[in-house]
């Protein structure tokens, strides 16, 4: 991204301030679904309902002890590039972001049915991560552990950064952000915690057959489950031969 420099002037930096925070509340309409991105502009914003996801690796402060720089670039890569990869393909995602080694998502979600889609990439990439630590294992790298965590609910979507510099990014706030986190912070850690954390508003929402697949997690009042894809599970059979190492959990 090109950045235009200007010299900082304090004074129209209190006059950029002051005119942030005399926009009408009015700006902010609440929405049924995610609008298009070139409606955002400096001065407005949206309520939305929508449903977040969020994937981390787990104990991910460790793998820098255990390989050097370029394998760890591999390492975070390809994780990375797949997680995005699935995120994607769905139609619903309206928005992809990465820090570190955490991948999160913004869905459209106003039917029940998209929410289901969500959840399918939930597994889908738990399945990904069983192909992604055979290819480690062949290559003497170190297998990884990840959480995922889905929520459903409101945020605030606005346009953030410096008008007219070229700096911008779209921003997330609410409590399905920190929800969705949340979970994920939670989910594969520690015993009896698997992988797959949602919470009860995505778990009501999901249909007979989704709900059948998660278990009831008290401790951390949300559903969680191993989730697998089967279409993935059967492909690993056939191109990754390695019988020590079956994938325990529940296939969809």
């Amino acid at each position: 991204m090109e950045t235009k420099y200007k010299t900082y002037s304090h004074i129209d930096s209190a006059s950029r301030i002051d005119g942030i925070l005399s926009e009408s509340d009015s700006s902010f309409p609440e929405v049924d679904e995610i609008p298009s991105l070139d409606k955002l502009t400096y001065k407005n914003g949206f309520y939305v309902n929508c449903s977040a996801i969020f994937v981390d690796i787990r104990s991910s402060s460790e793998l820098p002890n255990k390989h050097k720089r370029p394998t760890l670039a591999k390492i975070y890569r390809s994780y990375i590039s797949e997680v995005v990869a699935i995120m994607n393909a769905n139609i619903n995602c309206s928005e992809i972001r990465i820090d570190g080694d955490c991948v999160s998502g913004i869905y459209n979600t106003p039917q029940k049915n998209q929410i289901d889609s969500v959840f399918n990439d939930a597994y889908t990439i738990n399945s990904l991560i069983k192909i992604l630590n055979y290819k480690f294992k062949k290559k003497s790298i170190t297998e990884i552990d990840i959480g995922i965590g889905i929520d459903y609910g409101r945020a605030l979507m606005i346009k953030s950064g410096f008008n007219g510099s070229g700096l911008n990014e779209v921003v997330w706030m609410g409590d399905v952000v920190n929800g969705a986190s949340n979970l994920c912070g939670n989910a594969n850690k520690g015993w009896g915690n698997k992988v797959i954390f949602v919470s009860d508003v995505i778990y009501s929402n999901l249909n007979n057959h989704n709900k059948d697949l998660l278990s009831k997690n008290y401790d951390h009042d949300c559903y969680h489950g191993n989730v697998i894809n089967t279409q993935m599970e059967e492909w690993y059979a056939e191109n990754c031969k390695d019988t020590s190492d079956e994938l325990k959990g529940v296939f969809y």
